[in-house]
């Protein structure tokens, strides 16, 4: 267990009257507790916020009128580990559960119909279950490279796996996309966690459905999975963006900061406390 402090900050040029829906807050999920938040956005304008009960994914939204905007969210938020067992297995398509069998399906970033044939050509002869996985998270890592600026916000699964290179989003994507082509439920997870090398932003992983659970995994290999601040669960990119705006809007400032805190032991009382002194920092 570990506590990490997570803040994002936004700023805007809003042109003309526009609408924005933000997905930043971190989600109450069973592996993490959100210890503290504050959100402020600029005044003028009335929030409406919304948990999705599928996702669990929390936004909020406005109505936003020319000139500057700010939006700045901060948390504390502690983070627990999972134990995971390397013997997992995939489940049968016929035994995947109703509310997880849309995560087989190919979506707009992740084309798995399309990619089907290559993904059985370079892991369809593993033994089926986690390390099949494990060996498509190691494929990913050793052979896209990761390169800033070398996507858009609309590249696919099928144009990063030809290119060879992305950003951990599209590394996601791709993971996201072998499974479904091997008939494993897989979905793209979003949040904070702190990197070796600033800057700091928002990172993706994925899940895949094995032995009836959902394991995380990363294929840029980029910071340990079990210590992400989740923000946003879904089928692909189009589902966990972080901001979505619908109006002549020009972003003029991004700023994510991520630190980390260790607990430590009372003498006394055996009970773990957080140390105020942050373990790593970035912004």
């Amino acid at each position: 267990m570990h506590v990490s402090t997570v803040e994002t900050v936004l700023e805007y040029e809003v042109r003309a009257p526009s609408h924005f829906c933000f997905n930043l807050e971190a989600a109450h999920w069973p592996t993490q507790k959100i210890l503290s938040e504050k959100l402020a956005v600029s005044s003028g304008v009335n929030l409406h916020t919304f948990t999705d009960e599928r996702s669990g994914n929390r936004f909020f939204r406005f109505d936003a009128q020319p000139g500057h905007l700010m939006v700045n969210y901060k948390a504390d938020v502690e983070v627990y580990s999972e134990h995971v067992d390397e013997h997992l297995p995939e489940s049968p398509v016929g035994e995947v559960p109703d509310e997880i069998f849309h995560y087989l399906m190919p979506t707009r970033y992740c084309e798995s119909d399309v990619m089907c044939q290559v993904a059985y050509q370079m892991f369809g002869d593993i033994e089926p279950g986690i390390g099949r996985v494990r060996k498509i998270v190691q494929w990913i890592h050793e052979s896209i490279r990761y390169r800033p600026g070398s996507t858009t916000a609309t590249t696919t699964a099928q144009e990063v796996f030809v290119q060879r290179a992305g950003v951990c989003r599209d590394m996601a994507h791709v993971g996201i996309t072998l499974c479904r082509a091997l008939n494993i439920p897989a979905r793209l997870v979003v949040g904070h966690v702190w990197f070796d090398e600033p800057p700091q932003d928002f990172h993706a992983v994925f899940e895949a459905w094995l032995g009836g659970r959902w394991v995380l995994f990363d294929g840029s290999g980029m910071a340990p999975v079990d210590r992400l601040v989740r923000i946003g669960t879904g089928r692909d990119a189009k589902d966990v963006a972080f901001a979505t705006y619908f109006g002549n809007v020009n972003m003029i400032r991004k700023e994510i900061i991520v630190n980390e805190h260790e607990p430590r032991m009372t003498a006394n009382s055996g009970k773990a406390v957080v140390e105020l002194a942050a373990v790593g920092a970035g912004g």
